[in-house]
């Protein structure tokens, strides 16, 4: 069967310096009727596996380890016993939310995932996380992107760019040389081309020496101090 992308959209409440903030969340299936790959696994994972159905989940793909887009990754993949792929420099953030267990694989950048006739291959974009990594499906023509690259530019935390210079080096040296019709789906808000976004390249490297704007949030989260909801303390 030929494969296909579907998306599920999650809500939740964050707490970010003891401000709620109402976020919405890109939980992405890339799979044929029979198996699919699950990647972001955030909040509602009965949502999740509704969408999924019957088919087999082969494995849980974190581009990211914040809590907001993990909180689902345990139920999802323990369905149909999946791996769940992280790298390994985000278990810390990881472990705000699962302090118990570890995910299955540590990703490493030109690691390969195959799922039915497609493969995505992982490539290093850290800069908003330590390990933060995007996927990228040359059959389908897109680019999981997670935390690193949104349709509105570069992603944040809580508003903040962690580190803009790293993050906008991964983004020049491994997103930006993709075929510009490549689409840019990423873990909030909606598709892009990497052909719309490269010519604003030189405009975020002019700002990555200011401080960022206070603004609406672009994810809602921080890596640290953040509350999947005000009654759930896994993500403390």
């Amino acid at each position: 069967m030929t494969a296909r992308i579907e998306r599920v959209v999650s809500e939740g409440v964050v707490d970010v310096d003891g401000t709620e903030h109402k976020v919405e969340n890109n939980i992405w299936i890339v799979g044929d009727d029979d198996e699919v790959i699950v990647i972001d696994p955030a909040r509602d994972a009965d949502k999740i596996l509704e969408k999924v159905g019957e088919r087999e989940v082969l494995a849980v793909i974190c581009t990211h380890g914040l809590p907001d887009h993990v909180g689902a990754a345990i139920e999802v993949a323990s369905r149909d016993e999946a791996v769940i792929a992280l790298h390994p420099k985000d278990k810390p953030l990881w472990r705000e939310t699962w302090s118990q267990t570890w995910p299955d694989i540590d990703m490493e950048d030109d690691g390969i995932f195959e799922v039915a006739d497609v493969r995505l291959d992982v490539m290093d974009t850290p800069g908003v996380t330590p390990g933060g990594v995007s996927l990228y499906c040359e059959a389908l023509g897109v680019v999981f992107s997670g935390e690193t690259l949104q349709a509105d530019g570069p992603g944040k935390i809580g508003g903040e760019y962690p580190d803009l210079n790293f993050q906008l080096n991964a983004i020049g040296a491994r997103l930006f040389t993709l075929p510009p019709e490549t689409r840019v789906l990423a873990a909030h808000g909606d598709e892009v081309t990497v052909g719309d976004l490269e010519p604003h390249f030189g405009e975020w490297r002019i700002s990555e020496s200011d401080d960022a704007d206070e603004g609406p949030l672009t994810d809602g989260t921080k890596a640290a101090g953040i509350r999947l909801d005000p009654d759930d303390d896994r993500g403390v």
